[in-house]
């Protein structure tokens, strides 16, 4: 469906070249929620505009259903690119505009010729599918972020893409409204077939939409798979920065540093995949009642249909007793690792803590 094959992507400026994207090869397939991922200056959108030819390769080849782009002639370039769609962080609505018209623009604007009628059917058929019928004769200030972004897709959509990219689609929404529009982006690939490529720096919006993932950083793909083996088992330092983000990769300080010891003698981190997920196992350890289990936190989060998530523990007994358990554990699918945090890691904390009191009655430290 949409391959990069040996792509750079270079700009001059003042007799300076920066080089915005390293050798790229990439395949996303039909029917694929492709998210693309890294911090700003990754290179991730300068990627996704090279699929619609905003943008245009230094060297190499974008091949969308397999035909090249560079060997398009305007005309079937022209053609090509009416079946991508795209939307946009910041909406990019025509605020003098209703919502109909500025959904219409493509409709109005291509070599096709459509009657009103037609125009006006077709609207009303979108904004139906966006979930906003009644905005039809609204301008754009009267709508909220969401609305906005449902009109942006609605207009993506009125040339019957194949296509839709998405770059940074959701970064100027609040949580709720960003779940909203990722719910919808769902709905479009699963009734419409559309494959959907994203681009974004938030790795919660990967984990609940996308089915395959790229990490990229300054100009490289780093890491590129299913979401989920991506998750399980990440490969490099910033995929593991990202994954961070939504679930612990260590124990966070204040949980240790609450601890009635304070030593972080046998904390560990369980690791739940699969099965082991769905099961007590922690439940059956302790019945056994040869090691106590202090939780000391924990989360989980659902990927393409699979539960994955980390639990951080500490474990009180003697010691051949927790390398029993640890072993029971490991038999039912859970992984066990030891928390690299020691004692003077908790005392470093603690004297930060203590060096950043509150000056004033009330205040919090973030």
């Amino acid at each position: 469906m949409i391959e990069f094959r040996n792509v750079t992507k270079q700009y001059v400026k003042n007799n300076t070249t920066t080089t915005a994207l390293h050798p790229i090869n990439l395949t996303i397939s039909k029917g694929d929620i492709f998210g693309v991922i890294g911090y700003s200056g990754a290179g991730k959108s300068t990627l996704i505009r090279l699929v619609n030819a905003l943008e245009t390769p230094t060297s190499g080849d974008v091949i969308i259903d397999g035909h090249a782009l560079n060997d398009y002639s305007p005309k079937q370039l022209r053609d090509a690119k009416k079946r991508i769609g795209m939307i946009f962080q910041h909406f990019n609505l025509l605020e003098s505009k209703t919502v109909a018209e500025n959904i219409a623009i493509p409709l109005r604007l291509g070599h096709k010729q459509f009657s009103n009628q037609e125009i006006d059917a077709k609207v009303t058929e979108l904004l139906e599918f966006v979930e906003i019928p009644d905005k039809k004769n609204a301008y754009p200030r009267e709508l909220s972020g969401g609305q906005k972004q449902r009109v942006g897709i609605a207009r993506a959509l009125v040339n019957n893409p194949h296509i839709l990219l998405c770059d940074e689609a959701t970064s100027a929404l609040d949580p709720q409204t960003t779940l909203a529009i990722l719910d919808l982006l769902k709905k479009i690939n699963r009734e419409q077939g559309i494959t959907i490529m994203m681009v974004t720096h938030q790795m919660e919006v990967v984990e609940y939409l996308c089915n395959r993932i790229a990490v990229m950083e300054k100009g490289h793909i780093v890491e590129t798979g299913p979401t989920l083996e991506i998750f399980q088992n990440p490969q490099a330092s910033i995929t593991r920065k990202f994954i961070n983000t939504v679930i612990e990769e260590e124990i966070p300080l204040r949980v240790l540093a609450n601890l009635e010891d304070n030593l972080p003698n046998h904390i560990y981190r369980f690791e739940f995949l699969g099965n082991s997920a769905h099961t007590p196992v922690i439940n059956e350890l302790m019945l056994q009642g040869k090691v106590t289990v202090n939780i000391l936190f924990a989360n989980m989060i659902e990927i393409d249909g699979s539960v994955i998530g980390g639990m951080f523990v500490q474990l009180k007994g003697n010691n051949d007793d927790i390398e029993e358990g640890i072993r029971f554990l490991e038999e039912r699918g859970v992984r066990v690792t030891l928390s690299r945090l020691n004692a003077e890691t908790i005392h470093h904390h603690q004297n930060q803590d203590h060096d950043q009191q509150p000056n004033q009655p009330g205040e919090t430290i973030a």
